[in-house]
């Protein structure tokens, strides 16, 4: 397969570029491929005007940078992520991505921090297969899970998500995209943008992909305000997005009590391999979800001692770091995540 790509450029600042592929130019040979780049390449780059562009050009799939896949079952196949918050990552690519191959369509579970990770992730997955990419399943609104999502979406994919990511999207986008410049250079976010999902998910949906199927699962609030899991059901792979971590420290941007609550009631009924949204798979969900439990639950314990002994914030988050200094060892980034984590628990703690 040959693959279209083209360097774009801020228009306000045209030494920013990052090399852009587009999944409209697929073609079998190169010669199919060139018929129609600049044709394409022109309408793209139309279509936004902050950016510029040169001559498009069209590539190998085999000479193009690729997510490392592994597969976990007949079919289901996952990138595992750098083990560090984005902070401290070289490129953001932190976060456990999802491919799932199906009879009549492929699915993506989430999609990567970046356009440039959504780019490396397809042109993994074109090495698996040429059927069509039908839907990506975004588990949260984090930008280390939500912003490689337009590529994706170019390739034809009906973006899902839970019915709260779209005001989530809308209201925290600039400031990822913001964090993305400052953090990483041109090459690593220049096109990225925010796409919001088509498909809304309340309570359950479920994507048909011929000879398997994947029942997404909207959650109340507990790592994020609007959380989902997929299972594939025919291998019994469970995509828990960012519900579980492991080896990265967790960290709360919803409700604590909710997170345990999750954790207490949901293990998956046909779960056999249980991907986090952070850390390797687990084939058990006393492996996989252990070692979280233990530590939100020694988060929500220590807060409430805090509040209870009328200790005020400022003094308690530290507090609550040292009293779960014995956990730091089991936990990449636990300082800071854990001293976050407690201004969270702090906030919603105090009012019961």
């Amino acid at each position: 397969m040959f693959h279209l790509i083209l360097t774009a450029c801020l228009a306000a600042a045209p030494e920013d570029c990052a090399t852009i592929l587009l999944p409209q130019g697929d073609a079998a040979s190169q010669q199919g491929c060139e018929a129609q780049a600049q044709r394409i390449a022109q309408a793209w780059l139309a279509a936004r005007p902050d950016l510029t562009g040169g001559p498009a050009t069209c590539q190998a799939n085999a000479d193009l940078p690729a997510s490392d896949l592994q597969q976990v079952a007949p079919g289901v196949h996952v990138h595992i992520g750098q083990i560090m918050q984005m902070e401290q990552s070289p490129d953001g690519r932190i976060a456990n991505l999802g491919v799932v191959v199906g009879r009549d369509g492929v699915a993506v579970i989430d999609a990567g921090v970046s356009r440039a990770e959504g780019q490396a992730l397809y042109v993994a997955l074109r090495r698996l297969t040429d059927r069509p990419v039908t839907d990506l399943v975004l588990t949260h609104v984090h930008p280390d899970h939500s912003l490689g999502a337009s590529v994706l979406a170019e390739a034809g994919a009906r973006i899902w998500g839970h019915a709260t990511l779209p005001q989530a999207l809308n209201s925290r986008g600039p400031i990822y995209l913001e964090n993305l410049s400052r953090l990483y250079p041109p090459q690593d976010w220049v096109g990225t943008q925010i796409v919001p999902p088509d498909q809304a998910v309340t309570d359950t949906a479920r994507i048909d992909l011929g000879d398997r199927s994947l029942l997404l699962t909207a959650w109340p609030a507990a790592h994020t305000d609007g959380d989902l899991t997929v299972l594939e059901e025919a291998t019994g792979t469970f995509f828990a997005g960012d519900l579980l971590f492991r080896d990265l420290a967790p960290v709360l941007d919803g409700s604590l009590r909710g997170w345990l609550n999750w954790m207490d009631e949901s293990a998956p009924t046909g779960a056999n391999i249980i991907v986090p949204g952070h850390g390797q798979p687990a084939t058990s969900w006393a492996e996989a979800a252990g070692p979280q439990r233990r530590f939100l639950k020694a988060l929500a314990d220590e807060t409430k001692r805090q509040i209870d002994d009328n200790i005020p914030m400022s003094e308690a988050v530290p507090r609550i770091g040292k009293a779960m200094e014995d956990q730091a060892e089991f936990w990449e980034a636990f300082q800071e995540t854990v001293a976050r984590d407690a201004t969270a628990a702090y906030k919603e703690l105090e009012w019961d």
